[in-house]
């Protein structure tokens, strides 16, 4: 039986390049929503989900925090996709008769200046792929898309200009889910420990909690907060630190978080990729 591995969006997504060029012998899996992509691996009609949850341009992908801690899934791989953006046009179009780009809020301001510069007006759709899609179907040759090479493939688009992009190193971060953890030390550029942690009502409790790790010289990656339940009160904060838990130092910072929180959920345990750095 093929394995899949499910991501959000339409073939030819960013996401759905994530997964060809990380698993390329896994069957991917498109799905509406990122809540349907860990369905589908909860309800095992998928091994795997890509997930994007940060681009080096526009920053952190909104709500992924949220859904992974109740997800059920856990962090086993991470992946650094290039995303290169290029203008999609109808086979024959040229550059001059393009009015129109659609594409997703992100990449819209991804390459904003380019689009200025050639005097073209921004269209938002629902995903980058999906808009190639209705740009195929829709047969305006003053329509274009913003989205992948793999997506002017798929659905049959002329490539007017290649990467786009205003930042010459734009790069997406996914991480892989999976129903099961693996904590097996793997890779060659060492482990990636995430977790999720609410702190105790208590003064300069963040402080304190972070204090473990710059006493065991941990390095933390990455510290987001978010609120959860809908109150200004309750703040949870999403974590990366370079590690395994069973590091001596790893294991004496986590057992010092604990101290000083009132929850700590931990998401995976994972090699990092050579990309990250």
């Amino acid at each position: 039986m093929t394995k899949r591995i499910a991501f959000q969006g339409e073939l030819g997504a960013y996401s759905h390049q994530a997964c060809h060029e990380t698993y390329p012998e896994l069957e991917a899996l498109p799905c509406r929503t990122f809540e349907d992509a860990i369905a589908a691996v909860r309800e095992n009609r998928a091994d795997l989900a890509m997930l994007p949850v940060e681009n080096s341009t526009f920053g952190r992908v909104a709500d992924i925090h949220h859904l992974l801690p109740e997800s059920g899934l856990h962090i086993i791989d991470e992946a650094f996709v290039r995303v290169h953006i290029n203008l999609l046009a109808l086979p024959g179009t040229k550059l001059s008769q393009i009015k129109f780009a659609m594409s997703h809020t992100m990449l819209l301001g991804q390459c904003r200046d380019y689009l200025a510069e050639q005097g073209i007006q921004r269209v938002t759709g629902a995903d980058t792929a999906g808009s190639a899609h209705h740009v195929a179907d829709a047969g305006d040759p003053s329509m274009a898309a913003l989205a992948s090479e793999l997506a002017g493939e798929i659905y049959g688009l002329d490539v007017l200009a290649r990467h786009i992009e205003d930042e010459g190193n734009n790069t997406t971060r996914f991480l892989v889910m999976s129903r099961d953890p693996n904590y097996t030390r793997r890779g060659d550029d060492g482990m990636m420990t995430t977790f999720v942690f609410q702190v105790r009502n208590i003064p300069a409790a963040l402080y304190k909690a972070m204090g473990g790790f710059a006493t065991n010289g941990i390095n933390m990656t990455k510290l987001e907060s978010y609120m959860v339940g809908g109150s200004f009160a309750a703040t949870q904060f999403y974590a990366d630190i370079e590690g395994h838990p069973e590091d001596p130092g790893v294991k004496l910072a986590l057992e010092e978080l604990d101290y000083f929180t009132s929850q700590v959920t931990m998401l995976g345990v994972y090699p990092a990729d050579p990309r990250r750095h």
